[in-house]
Order: C-alpha cells, then structure tokens, then sequence
C-alpha cells in the first residue's frame, strides 16, 4: 500500500476471523483514525458499514454508492493494514460529521 488510509475514507476490509457477536465476513468500513496516526502506524481504527438498520444510539445513517445504511460504532476495532483490500471512496461530510459527533459522545465519560 503506497499511500496511508485516511479518516473518512471507506475502505473493502476483511474482517474475518470475526468471533461471536463480531461484524464478519469483507465489507466496506469507515476508517475512523486520525491521519497522522495512520501515517506512522501499520493499523488503522476502522469502523464497519452496514445495510441491516437498527435503531441504536451508536448507529450513524449512511449513503454510500447508492446504498442506504449505517455505520456501525458499536462495533469500531483496530485492524493490521493487511486487512485493507481496496479502497471504495469518501463518505459524505455530513456521514463524517455525524461519526465524529457520536464517537465524541461515546467517550466523553
């Protein structure tokens, strides 16, 4: 991979192994770290998408290629940059607003 992931990008991730109640299989994720940690890290903190909606407080609504969805912050995990397989795109700057206003939320405590 030449050039590092960056935050808001939405990246093809191999989640697999996933264990009990883990999101699996390949699936696009949001990458959810800072820049300058992805630079000089060789993991990245992603977050996954996807199309089953649940109406939960750690749930962002998300548009992606035509897709209604969600990107799942109950479900953020640090994965090896191996795992990255393609990168898909860039979420919307409302999705990416909305992820950092809820993460920040979640953590205040």
């Amino acid at each position: 991979m030449v050039n590092p992931p960056r935050r808001d990008e939405v990246w093809l991730v191999s989640l697999d192994p996933a264990e009990g109640h883990e999101i699996q299989k390949t699936r696009p994720c949001l990458v959810v770290s800072p820049d300058e940690m992805n630079h000089h890290l060789q993991t990245v903190i992603i977050a996954p998408m996807t199309t089953v909606v649940r109406a939960y407080p750690t749930r962002v609504a998300a548009v992606f290629h035509g897709k209604r969805g969600q990107v799942v912050l109950d479900q953020i995990r640090t994965v090896d940059r191996q795992r990255l397989i393609r990168k898909l795109g860039r979420t919307s700057s409302q999705t990416a607003h909305a992820v950092s206003s809820v993460l920040t939320e979640m953590f205040r405590r």
